[in-house]
């Protein structure tokens, strides 16, 4: 038996976004499914001082050229957000919930959804009204949502995920694990498609 994919994205994060379209469709190519976890950036450069690549300098007026250079090459709908970047422990927080009570297939919708919102759509998804519209599109109630993202439970299984995401050695989105190979970024996704395939590089 073959064993799931890990992808750990967060939501402000453009290259996870990208992965996030491509992801399912590569892992069903060879027969995987895909675990989704949603990660926060802002826990993880506090630990590694990284930073956004935006605010580092020389690199990011790079990084914004690249981000739509690489959506134009992958044939990826895109659209830089403002602001950029921001806060998504709500969103992560709002996909747990919605995978712990209405199960992995919602979640993953209910987070494609999010990436459109706001690398598409250009809304702001640190608002509580964005992830509640978003919400309602998929039949969820949205203010159980909203109560249950902000709940000691959920929270507390956010920050546990975190821990083993980061024991797992994740740094930065997207980041995917396959039988224990780690690859780190969008530009990884054909060395990917190799260990699939060969289940060696």
């Amino acid at each position: 038996m073959t064993r799931p994919i890990d992808f750990y994205f967060d939501f402000a994060s453009p290259y996870g976004y990208f992965a996030s379209t491509r992801i399912d469709a590569l892992a069903a190519k060879y027969g995987r499914t895909v675990e989704w976890h949603p990660v926060l950036l802002g826990v993880v450069f506090k630990t590694t001082g990284a930073a956004p690549l935006p605010m580092v300098p020389i690199k990011g007026p790079y990084s914004l050229h690249d981000f739509e250079r690489t959506a134009r090459w992958h044939d990826i709908p895109y659209k830089f957000p403002d602001p950029f970047p921001l806060a998504t422990q709500l969103a992560a927080r709002a996909m747990l919930w919605v995978q712990q009570t209405h199960g992995a297939d919602k979640a993953v919708a209910f987070a494609k959804a999010v990436y459109r919102a706001y690398f598409v759509d250009g809304r702001n998804i640190m608002l509580p009204e964005t992830l509640t519209a978003v919400a309602e599109a998929f039949d969820i109630d949205a203010a159980a949502m909203l109560a249950g993202a902000n709940d000691e439970a959920t929270k507390g299984r956010m920050k546990l995920d975190m821990e083993t995401a980061m024991a797992r050695g994740v740094f930065g989105s997207p980041f995917v694990i396959v039988d224990d190979e780690p690859f780190w970024g969008f530009d990884r996704f054909e060395q990917i498609e190799t260990w699939l395939k060969n289940g060696n590089i």
